[in-house]
């Protein structure tokens, strides 16, 4: 920029600086200090400069808001003021209008193409004129304050700040699932809960992670900010991800050394103070996080804005995939100090100082960061407003007063029509939200039917072994990959095609396709089905006969008669009515019959062992489903005559007694090691042993007897077959639901910011989580008051409440008009300055009404 001297020091047009002589270009300005008779882009000619008053262009340049445009000039608007083209080789302006007394800073990068830059600060009293290297881009050559705000830097056509907002929110979701992903292990394995109680306090818990987005956006609306109210929620969500983490430190309370915590309470306590941090952390600054990041964007990037919430959500799950993978990894270590038990510390602490990383990282993008000041207790206005519009629409419901357009406008007497107009864009979207829980009611059944589903299939694909509560991970591979492909191939090829994809039209293919991942769950649970055992059922028993003996036994049953050989047991458990079972005769050759007496217990599996006709005992099985999480249950049976302790993989089975069977005991898929010890067992005997590989699913009987001598040897029978429908069949419904989820959940994010008011965003934000938690709410309900005999027809019935609901949100959809509440807030802030400078000056008012009359 050429110097701007002292008052008709005249404007430089040229790369030598030197001024146009006439010294009429810089009337109005003054120099306050600095220096000048710089050449263009000399990075000695700068100062500080105060506009007096609207500075006239240089000669042969036209003014803003003139009508004549100088040497063929060409003048384009754009958003915060307009700029003009030069004629040929001539250089560029721009007008940008800001509030007065502040300071700008304009830096431009080799503006005079000299390898130099250029800076100038000045204090504005009015619209400036600057050259256009100089001025308010939008390409991000350069960095200028506006409206008293931080600098908004640009990288790639998006503000930089962004990045750090995307990898705050990466750090901040890969503690949140990480924590998460061994938590119900935590209080499972940790505590001893069993899994009614654990599974009761973890739903409570996520609950409250979507119920406290409403307090955060509250604070952050009405109190501290979003910026602040981030900052602050991030310390105690890092609080209490470390407490949880001391909570689960074994020697803490372990005075004794024996592995066990000697005051189990302390750290339950510690854990409930831990989760609750936690709770109020992740859920206060969810709403906060998003929509902050939106605020960075200028108006006209609406474009580059919903790319922003596609990386973020992006973020969201590339955060979960990697947290999911590697905290289970870590929580299989053994470390302590005094005792070695599962690494629960290290897996709580790596989440934990991942939150420490987000905050880190949020705070070193302070200085970039758009913060806009919260405008009071907007929601406390807001249930003011609604009752008072409803009040006054009750006083005067009487036909006698004409309607109004809405019923908010009872509030007019009352309350601004900015504030009103405010509400209404509000309560047209919360409007919308009704039917979107069902959503989440399908979607966030991954972690829990579709989780069991998986625990009844094999996990045996190719090379790859996957574990039922690993098949999660396939949701967030699929959404790092789903996303950019949508984003940059679909969507275009969309517009291409000339059809007009709306976000609401997103949301409703998005909820169209869960629905219909859940008629493929449902498929696939039928295949499942029929490769499922039999269990009993109310009165029903079942009976299987496991020969332990040396000789061949004959069973007499109701209506059949078995023979079995040493060492070898039924085909299957027989099923038989409680009530007409009338006897159950042993025998062997040459032997007289016996009877078994025994109370049979309906509704449960039993296990008949015999070694000699008139010796035999009932074992009830303490297994009547298939195992869970797609384990394997093992039990033993012993035969030796004394007692009998093996340890398997690091569980006992203790005392099992001569010819009797343990309870199972379940194990992962793979080759497990075991150690038979008795007193009954020779020294020189081997007493280690390995089972088969164990895959998914299965429950087998170890039958430990005699070999030669006193040794002992170990043989196997079958309980439960192994699953045997491959896992991979629930990649389609996966792919489906994850579809979904991208056109419907990054899109809903992206409308709730971009058709809220400016002083309400976090609000809307808060409003959109707490469609999750309704969604929870309502599989809970649906799930305990329909008692389904067949999975697949619950799954049949969620895909039907899901459409309807999707047909419905349809034609809902059908009326709701697009707005930009930033132009309608515009225009309030004009009506605004109009009626104030009508006030200010009666005079134009009476001036136009004279000429009125004329």
């Amino acid at each position: 920029m050429g110097t701007l001297g002292g008052r008709g020091a005249g404007w430089a047009k040229d790369s030598e600086g030197r001024g146009d002589g006439d010294g009429t270009g810089t009337e109005g300005w003054d120099t306050r200090r600095g220096r000048g008779g710089g050449k263009r882009g000399d990075p000695e000619a700068h100062g500080v400069r105060e506009v007096a008053g609207r500075p006239r262009s240089p000669p042969g340049w036209s003014m803003r808001g003139r009508g004549a445009e100088a040497g063929g000039a060409q003048r384009r608007r754009l958003r915060r003021g307009c700029d003009l083209d030069s004629p040929a080789g001539g250089a560029r302006w721009s007008s940008c209008s800001y509030p007065a007394g502040r300071e700008y800073a304009w830096s431009g990068r080799d503006p005079a193409g000299d390898g130099r830059d250029g800076r100038n600060t000045v204090y504005l009293a009015g619209a400036l004129w600057l050259p256009m290297h100089l001025s308010c881009l939008f390409e991000g050559t350069f960095c200028a304050l506006q409206n008293g705000m931080s600098k908004s830097q640009g990288c790639f056509g998006y503000p930089l700040s962004i990045f750090f907002i995307v990898a705050n929110e990466f750090c901040e979701r890969f503690s949140y699932y990480g924590m998460r992903g061994i938590l119900i292990l935590y209080f499972t394995n940790f505590f001893s809960w069993d899994d009614n109680m654990s599974t009761a306090i973890y739903h409570t818990f996520v609950a409250l992670c979507y119920l406290t987005p409403i307090l955060g956006a509250l604070i952050a609306d009405s109190w501290l900010g979003k910026f602040k109210t981030i900052v602050s929620l991030s310390i105690v969500y890092t609080i209490g991800q470390a407490v949880i983490s001391v909570s689960s430190i074994n020697d803490l309370t372990d005075h004794n050394h024996d592995g066990t915590p000697d005051s189990l309470p302390v750290h339950v306590a510690l854990s409930m103070i831990g989760l609750a941090l936690i709770a109020l952390g992740t859920g206060g600054i969810k709403p906060c996080v998003s929509a902050f990041g939106g605020d960075q964007f200028e108006e006209g990037q609406e474009k580059r804005r919903n790319r922003f919430f596609s990386m973020f959500y992006l973020a969201i799950n590339a955060g979960s995939l990697l947290s999911t993978i590697i905290t289970p990894m870590l929580r299989v270590q053994q470390c302590g100090i005094h005792s070695k038990q599962a690494c629960y510390p290290l897996a709580f602490g790596v989440p934990a100082a991942l939150m420490a990383v987000a905050l880190i990282v949020f705070i070193l993008g302070s200085g970039m960061y758009k913060k806009f000041q919260p405008q009071g207790n907007i929601m406390g206005k807001v249930a003011k407003c609604i009752h008072f519009a409803i009040k006054n629409r009750f006083r005067h419901r009487s036909k006698a007063f004409p309607k109004r357009e809405h019923w908010l406008d009872w509030a007019k007497e009352k309350y601004d029509e900015r504030l009103i107009s405010q509400i209404k864009m509000v309560m047209r979207v919360m409007f919308l939200y009704i039917p979107l829980p069902m959503f989440w009611a399908l979607f966030d059944q991954q972690g829990s039917r579709w989780t069991l589903q998986a625990a009844t299939m094999s996990g045996k694909i190719g090379a790859l072994e996957i574990q039922p509560d690993q098949m999660q991970t396939v949701n967030a591979i699929l959404i790092v990959i789903m996303v950019p492909i949508f984003d940059a191939v679909l969507y275009p090829l969309i517009a291409k095609c000339g059809l007009n994809f709306t976000s609401l039209k997103k949301m409703t293919v998005g909820m169209f396709l869960a629905s219909l991942a859940f008629v493929v769950a449902a498929i696939v649970q039928v295949e499942i089905d029929k490769t499922l055992p039999v269990f009993p059922k109310g009165n029903e028993i079942q009976i299987k006969v496991l020969n332990i003996g040396n000789t061949t036994m004959n069973i007499s049953l109701p209506g059949e008669m078995v023979t079995l050989d040493s060492l070898s047991q039924t085909n299957a458990y027989m099923t038989f009515d409680v009530n007409k079972l009338t006897s159950i005769n042993i025998s062997s050759p040459g032997s007289p019959v016996t009877a078994v007496t025994d109370d049979f217990k309906q509704g449960q599996r039993h296990t008949l062992l015999v070694w000699a006709p008139n010796h035999y005992r009932v074992v009830k099985d303490d297994l009547n489903q298939k195992p869970k999480k797609g384990e394997n249950g093992i039990r033993f049976v012993n035969t030796f005559n004394e007692l009998i302790t093996v340890t398997m993989s690091g569980k006992i089975y203790a005392n099992v007694s001569s010819n009797n069977a343990s309870n199972y005991q379940f194990f992962p898929s793979g080759v497990k090691g075991f150690t038979i010890s008795s007193t009954e067992i020779p020294p020189q005997c081997q007493s280690n042993f390995n089972t088969f590989y164990l895959e998914f699913g299965s429950a087998y009987t170890y039958l430990v007897r005699r070999k030669n001598g006193s040794c002992p040897e170990v043989q196997s029978f079958e309980d439960i077959s192994a699953n045997t429908v491959n896992m991979a069949l629930q990649i389609p419904q996966y792919f489906l639901l994850t579809c979904g989820e991208v056109v419907f959940s990054v899109t809903g994010l992206e409308f709730s910011y971009s058709q809220a008011p400016s002083n309400m965003k976090s609000v809307l934000q808060a409003g959109w989580l707490l469609t999750v938690a309704i969604g929870n709410i309502i599989v809970l309900i649906v799930a305990g008051a329909g008692q389904f005999s067949k999975q697949w027809a619950e799954y049949i019935l969620f895909a039907a409440l899901l459409l309807v609901v999707c047909i419905i949100f349809a034609i809902m959809t059908r009326f709701y008009t697009y707005i930009n509440p930033a132009e309608i807030e515009a225009q309030f802030d004009e009506d605004e300055k109009k009626k104030s400078l009508e006030n200010s000056n009666p005079y134009i008012m009476l001036g136009a009404n004279s000429q009125t009359q004329m």
